[in-house]
């Protein structure tokens, strides 16, 4: 498994469609070095607090549009 550092530097925009969320953004990715603990390999993302509370209220936005478009059944 190839990991990464992934750090996001603009989310430029969110839409959703057929079960997805698609976000745009800019961001800067780097291999993963080999790390010296025996943990699992794993990808690191990282971004601001300011672009963390952006990412959340897009979420926030994009998940209450997709419940919108749900018949009440569903929900």
């Amino acid at each position: 498994m190839k990991t990464f550092n992934i750090e996001i530097q603009r989310i430029k925009s969110m839409s959703n469609s057929h079960g997805l969320v698609r976000a745009r953004i800019d961001a800067q990715v780097q291999n993963a070095g080999p790390r010296d603990d025996d943990a699992e390999p794993t990808s690191t993302l990282s971004l601001t607090v300011e672009n963390a509370r952006v990412l959340f209220l897009l979420l926030k936005q994009q998940l209450a549009d997709v419940d919108s478009r749900k018949a009440r059944s569903q929900r």
